[in-house]
């Protein structure tokens, strides 16, 4: 149940009604928004009666009960409003949300060697990517393969942020390793395979560093909504979703499915930023490019995508990982895609200095809503 105040309304008169509505089984908790405050109740709300507590206050704009399973991130909880999860790194602070420009992460599945993954770095930030990603710890479906160097690859991550300043996000596998990632990690990538790991959601809801979470391979978005909740109900607010592909009938041409169908889907049920991650989505290097412009064209808030040095002799994932000079190429045509879809009205706009060639090289479907 959310309480939705008027605009303007004072902050003691906010303040007393969330000391009135707290109880045992209710916590009020305050959300404040670009032009509104709204109190999320959250807990045993069935016995409220809504017509009674809109004469709490004049103040009270009106009262609404969330239906969804998900309450928290439901997207009525903050009254419609987008959320924006904001990361500081060391070369400023980065916001993921509807409103903002699209963030791009990039790296390797693996850090291998502090060679590999610094010059990774420096060419992911020189194509203009703000984050670096790269596993430590890594889940993989043998127990035969490179399973990471955990605590040695951390530092060795640490190394590149400072040669680069870009922002880190690596993946969390087990409650032990979360205050050790956290020290490194900008933000923490919880993997697929770990997406209903509850014990593991509570503990990352406990602390404050920003949540990538990414869809399971056999989720519905119901439960991929439900894993946030858990993550938001532990306290920690940041969660960004990464829909990543997921297990269909079909895999004999691709490593997964990539859901872009997602995106608009989740537009209607809840106010976390989106990201996609087309490389696992695809499982190959060469769709990459295409899935990633599509996810621009759908209105994806974040882009993660695998570069490799070399990825044919990459310990993990180099199948679907991009060269450098392929990423540098994905982003500038991304750039021009960007522009083109950034009017208020979606109304399709050449961005200034873009010649008619370089549009029509553009995919029609990149140049149409």
């Amino acid at each position: 149940m959310i309480v939705v105040m008027k605009t303007d309304t004072p902050n003691l008169e906010v303040q007393r009604i969330i000391e009135e509505l707290q109880s045992e089984s209710i916590t009020p908790e305050k959300i404040v928004g670009k032009h509104k405050v709204i109190i999320g109740l959250v807990g045993d709300t069935a016995t409220l009666n809504p017509e009674h507590l809109q004469q709490l206050s004049p103040f009270i704009e009106k009262v609404m009960r969330v239906d969804k399973p998900f309450k928290r991130a439901s997207l009525e909880f903050r009254h419609g409003e987008p959320t924006e999860v904001s990361v500081t790194t060391p070369n400023g602070v980065v916001v993921f949300g509807q409103n903002h420009p699209l963030v791009t992460i990039a790296g390797p599945c693996s850090v291998e060697n502090e060679a590999m993954i610094v010059e990774t770095a420096q060419l992911v930030k020189a194509a203009g990517a703000q984050f670096l990603r790269g596993g430590a710890y890594k889940p993989r479906t043998s127990p035969y393969s490179f399973q990471g160097h955990g605590e040695t690859a951390l530092e060795l991550l640490a190394a590149a942020r400072e040669a680069t300043g870009l922002g880190i996000i690596t993946e969390v596998m087990d409650t032990a390793d979360l205050e050790k990632v956290a020290s490194v990690a900008d933000i923490i990538q919880i993997g697929a395979r770990n997406m209903q790991n509850f014990s593991l959601l509570k503990k990352v809801g406990n602390q404050d560093k920003p949540v990538f979470l990414k869809r399971g391979m056999a989720s519905t978005i119901e439960d991929w909504l439900m894993a946030a909740e858990y993550i938001m109900a532990a306290g920690n607010p940041n969660v960004i979703l990464c829909e990543r592909g997921i297990r269909t009938f079909d895999r004999k041409y691709t490593r997964n499915t990539l859901d872009l169908a997602a995106i608009p889907v989740l537009r209607t049920l809840t106010h976390l930023p989106i990201a996609i991650d087309p490389s696992h989505g695809t499982g190959k290097s060469e769709y990459v490019p295409t899935m990633a412009k599509a996810a621009i064209a759908a209105g994806a808030d974040s882009l993660m995508i695998e570069v490799h040095p070399n990825p044919a002799k990459a310990l993990s994932d180099g199948p679907q990982s991009l060269n450098p000079r392929q990423y540098k190429v994905l982003m500038q045509e991304i750039a021009v895609i960007e522009k083109v879809f950034e009017t208020d009205d979606q109304k399709l706009s050449l961005p200034t200095g873009t010649s008619v060639s370089t549009a029509q090289a553009l995919p029609k479907a990149q140049l149409t809503m």
